[in-house]
């Protein structure tokens, strides 16, 4: 799946971790969407990681440029937009404060969050009305 992001408002030249979080659910903003989509129960990692070493949700990092505007293009195969136990739809895609260790830094929460810090930002994956 490829993905498209552009988000702006951020601290210029920051790095930023990116997930798919479990659910799609922001009644209380970005923290009611639970933790990483994780269908398989592996530890976290980062978006290079072999099948099973990491969480579908976990997409690494993204980078703002000297304006505060982030423009990536994301491919992973972890995730999909068809029905199944990968699929994203309702979802949510959420942008952390900091940048994600990719498992490796040592943190408690290394394993499970990549360290990445608070959401700052988050929607909910759909499809278009016009969308089959």
């Amino acid at each position: 799946m490829t993905l498209k992001l552009r988000v702006t408002g951020v601290s210029p030249n920051s790095i930023h971790g990116f997930h798919v979080h479990a659910l799609g659910n922001l009644t209380a903003g970005c923290v009611s969407a639970g933790g990483h989509f994780n269908p398989t129960g592996a530890p976290h990692g980062g978006p290079a990681d072999p099948e099973g070493s990491r969480h579908a949700g976990d997409l690494g990092n993204v980078l703002a440029n000297a304006d505060g505007v982030i423009e990536a293009t994301l491919t992973d195969s972890h995730i999909s937009l068809l029905a199944g136990e990968r699929s994203v739809i309702g979802r949510a895609l959420v942008l952390h404060a900091d940048a994600d260790d990719l498992g490796r830094g040592g943190f408690p929460d290394s394993l499970t969050t990549g360290h990445a810090g608070a959401r700052i930002a988050c929607g909910v994956v759909g499809l278009d009305a016009d969308s089959e």
